[in-house]
């Protein structure tokens, strides 16, 4: 017989997916005049930072389809960034345990050369298969947007959603 899932997993999914669906609704408001400096990926900083909080509180199969609903309606390469997200994710759950114990400082330099290398490897594979490839400073901007806005998205996801490294005293 096949067990239910957990209640926690459920509502951290549930979370997820809503705090996922508020991004990418932002995201795509019309708020920019034209061509300008690429935004932070708001929604990989939160996946990041939901599997370092609590890995026990997200699949990844949630992961994957709130990246892959953002690249239908991006009109990205499907299935390719998902599969980047999916990877780093989960190497990044696979080390949670080692990462708990060290400090904020640690943990976003960590999270930060996982980024570059999920920016940069996405754009590798881009080259590789001739698929149309933004710049290189573009790139680079944007990986710079993202580990910047981390630690304001370590705080909101505090702060708003509750999210908590397991085992630290509240």
């Amino acid at each position: 017989m096949m067990a239910l899932p957990r209640r926690d997993l459920v509502t951290g999914s549930l979370l997820f997916l809503l705090a996922a669906s508020i991004l990418l609704f932002v995201r795509l408001l019309p708020l920019s005049s034209g061509p300008g400096w690429p935004g932070p990926d708001l929604l990989l900083a939160l996946s990041l930072v939901w599997v370092l909080r609590r890995p026990d509180q997200l699949a990844a199969p949630v992961i994957v389809l709130a990246v892959l609903i953002e690249d239908v309606l991006l009109m990205r390469p499907l299935g390719l960034w998902p599969m980047i997200v999916l990877l780093g994710t989960e190497a990044a759950r696979t080390r949670e345990h080692r990462w708990r114990d060290q400090g904020f400082l640690v943990e976003w330099l960590r999270a930060a050369v996982l980024i570059a290398a999920m920016i940069l490897g996405y754009r590798l594979v881009q080259i590789l298969f001739i698929l149309p490839v933004p710049a290189l400073g573009q790139a680079m901007l944007q990986v710079v947007a993202t580990v910047a806005f981390y630690p304001l998205v370590v705080l909101a996801a505090r702060w708003l959603l509750g999210l908590r490294r397991p085992g630290r005293p509240d």
